[in-house]
């Protein structure tokens, strides 16, 4: 079956010229790490996040983060989880260019996977499950590899600004991973009742900030945090599984799926999406610290001074449905 991608929305002329050529330097990239075998590309990339990427301002971000999340660690060891960090990160930018080559499956699999008894059985449940995640190692090969086990899912992104870039990108999901690739916004959320009503699956990233999002403690500190999978398990009643992606060495991955999160709603709608969705955040804290240098310590993930947080009374979602429209639902 084939699966057409979103058309072009209507742009300017001089919005097509300017993502136009934004657009002709991303291929660029592209085209040049296709150059390369997926090792060799993977490998320069690499080089390219310890020796480049890593020199740059950004970094400071991530050391900040990491002082605040793990206080009693050394600088000499926070420093070797950030390189780390930037080498994971420039693979990722390089693996771009080969999606279509990572697979569960034949001699040379470059993607592995454990924990698929706990998926195996909240799917059978018939219930729905949410796999929900963060931004670990190349975390596109997450939904790759749940698709490749033949599980029905969605998956919930955050489209790219530039809709040139975007639309190759959902070219390159559909090619290797889910089928359904489910943006952001009102169309996207009947979508994702749809598929959780039917027992399906959806895979989001929950590990962004959002201002529009209910705090959570997140290494001793509140996150504002997307309410989105606690409030559909509620709703619905469907399972939310944790999920992680660990880099093995060069481009190899595994997958871990991790058993349902336990949670008994007491019947305050407000009060169990605040405290499941603190489970949720606790789930993605304990994945982060088997491994630290997997997780993009360069996000933005807690609030800065000046950010203000939207009353209680904005945050309640209503039984009519649910936004999954904040920057911490993406999966991009």
């Amino acid at each position: 079956m084939a699966y057409k991608t979103a058309a072009l929305p209507d742009m300017s002329l001089g919005q097509k010229l300017r993502y136009g050529a934004e657009a002709a330097g991303f291929f660029a990239v592209i085209g040049f790490f296709r150059l390369f075998g997926t090792d060799r590309a993977s490998a320069l990339g690499g080089w390219l996040g310890r020796t480049i990427f890593y020199r740059t301002r950004t970094t400071e971000r991530a050391r900040a983060n990491l002082a605040a999340a793990y206080p009693q660690m050394s600088e000499a060891e926070r420093e070797a989880i950030i390189v780390e960090m930037w080498d994971n990160l420039g693979r990722t930018i390089a693996e771009y260019a080969h999606l279509d080559k990572f697979s569960i499956h034949g001699a040379n699999a470059r993607l592995e996977v454990t924990g698929t008894k706990d998926a195996e059985a909240a799917i059978e449940s018939g219930k729905g499950v949410i796999f929900v995640s963060g931004h670990f190692a190349n975390w596109e090969m997450m939904p790759f590899t749940a698709h490749q086990l033949g599980y029905e899912s969605g998956e919930v992104y955050r489209p790219v600004n530039n809709p040139y870039v975007d639309r190759w990108m959902v070219r390159q999901r559909i090619a290797n991973g889910p089928k359904e690739q489910i943006a952001k916004g009102a169309q996207g959320t009947r979508r994702i009742f749809t598929l959780l009503r039917a027992g399906k699956c959806i895979l989001l990233l929950a590990d962004q900030k959002t201002n529009e999002g209910l705090p959570a403690p997140f290494f001793g500190r509140d996150a504002m945090t997307t309410p989105a999978p606690a409030a559909l398990a509620l709703k619905l009643g469907a399972m939310v599984l944790p999920a992680s992606n660990e880099r093995l060495g060069g481009a190899h991955f595994r997958m871990k799926i991790y058993p349902a999160i336990d949670f008994r709603p007491s019947g305050d709608h407000d009060r169990d999406v605040q405290d499941l969705t603190i489970k949720i955040t606790q789930a993605i804290e304990a994945l982060v610290r088997e491994r630290p240098s997997q997780w993009l310590w360069i996000h933005r993930r807690w609030p800065k001074e000046g950010d203000r947080a939207r009353s209680k009374r904005a945050q309640a979602l209503s039984g009519a449905g649910v936004r999954v429209e904040s920057e911490g639902s993406s999966l991009t």
